[in-house]
C-alpha cells in the first residue's frame, strides 16, 4: 500500500475480456493495495449492463453507463431510454464514457463526416442525460480537443464533467478546470516521454484532479507492458504526489475526496 489513505480508481473496464478469468483476484489485489473503490465504465449498451451487474456483485465497485465514441456509429440509436432506466440503479454514479475520438477516422471524406456526426449525436444525448439526471459525465477525447471543448462549453454550468485519461498540455488542462471541469490521470503520467502530461498534473488545482488506471490499458511504470489493473492506481497517485511535492497520504486523501464529490459516493 502506498499509504494508509484509501484510493479510488475512477476509471477501469472490469467487464473487458482481459479480466474474465480472474476478476475476483483483481478486485482483491486492489483492496490489498488500498484501492477500496473502483468505477467500472460502460462503453456500449451491453457493456453498460455488464458494468451494472459487476457493481451489484462487488461492494466496492460502482458503474458508469455510456457509449464510447468509437462505438457510437455501431450502437443502436435508441439507447437513451434504457440508460434512463439503468441510471436509477443506486450504484450507477455517472454517465459515459462519451465524447469525440478522431484518431482513426475513415480516410474517405464522406465516411469520416458520417462518423463525426454519429459521435456528435451520441455525445449530445449523453450530455442531455447527465444534465437531466444530475450525474457526472466521463469524457473521452482523442485528437478532438477543440471540438470537445466547444460542445462541453455549451453545457458548462449544467453538468459536471471529468476529462478521463488526460494526455494533453498544461494549457489544455487549464482550459478544462477554468470551465469547472475535473481532470483525471492514468499511468501515462509515469512514462518517460510524457513531460507535458506531468507538467499538467503539476498545475491543476488540487480540488479538480483525480486518478485512474483505464485498466486493462496504460499500466504505469514499473508495470508498463503488462495488463493494467486497479491496484496500479497507487503508482499514478504516488507519482503525481512527488511531482507536486505533496505527501502521498495527503494527495490520496484529496483525490479520494474529489472522486467522492464528483461521483456522489458515500464518504468513508
Amino acid at each position: 500500500m502506498v499509504n494508509n489513505t484509501p484510493l479510488i480508481d475512477t476509471h477501469a473496464h472490469l467487464d473487458f475480456p482481459e479480466f474474465v478469468s480472474d476478476l475476483d483476484h483483481v478486485i482483491q489485489r486492489a483492496i490489498d493495495a488500498g484501492v477500496q473503490r473502483i468505477i467500472t465504465i460502460g462503453t456500449t449498451l451491453k457493456s453498460s449492463r455488464n458494468s451494472v451487474e459487476l457493481a451489484e456483485r462487488y461492494p466496492g465497485v460502482y458503474a458508469s453507463i455510456g457509449v464510447h465514441p468509437n462505438s457510437a456509429s455501431e450502437e443502436r440509436d435508441d439507447f437513451i431510454p434504457e440508460f434512463r432506466e439503468l441510471v436509477q440503479h443506486p450504484k450507477v454514479v455517472a454517465i459515459g464514457e462519451t465524447g469525440f475520438d478522431f484518431h482513426r477516422l475513415p480516410d474517405e471524406a464522406a465516411s469520416a463526416d458520417l462518423e463525426r456526426a454519429a459521435q456528435s449525436a451520441a455525445f449530445v444525448k449523453h450530455l442531455q442525460l447527465a444534465a437531466a439526471c444530475k450525474k457526472g459525465l466521463v469524457v473521452h477525447q482523442r485528437d478532438s480537443w477543440d471540438e470537445t471543448l466547444k460542445i462541453l462549453g455549451e453545457f458548462a454550468g449544467r453538468i459536471r464533467a471529468v476529462f478521463h485519461c488526460f494526455n494533453g498540455s498544461p494549457a489544455q488542462a487549464r482550459q478544462a478546470f477554468e470551465l469547472g471541469f475535473f481532470v483525471s490521470f492514468t499511468g501515462i503520467v509515469t512514462f518517460k516521454k510524457a513531460n507535458p502530461v506531468r507538467e499538467a498534473a503539476a498545475v491543476i488545482p488540487l480540488d479538480k484532479i483525480m486518478v485512474e488506471t483505464d485498466a486493462p490499458y496504460l499500466a504505469p511504470i514499473p508495470y508498463r507492458g503488462k495488463r493494467c489493473e486497479p491496484a496500479f492506481v497507487k503508482e499514478t497517485s504516488s507519482c503525481i504526489a512527488r511531482l507536486r511535492g505533496i505527501q502521498p497520504e495527503a494527495f490520496a486523501a484529496q483525490t479520494t475526496f474529489n472522486a467522492e464529490t464528483f461521483f456522489g459516493l458515500p464518504r468513508d
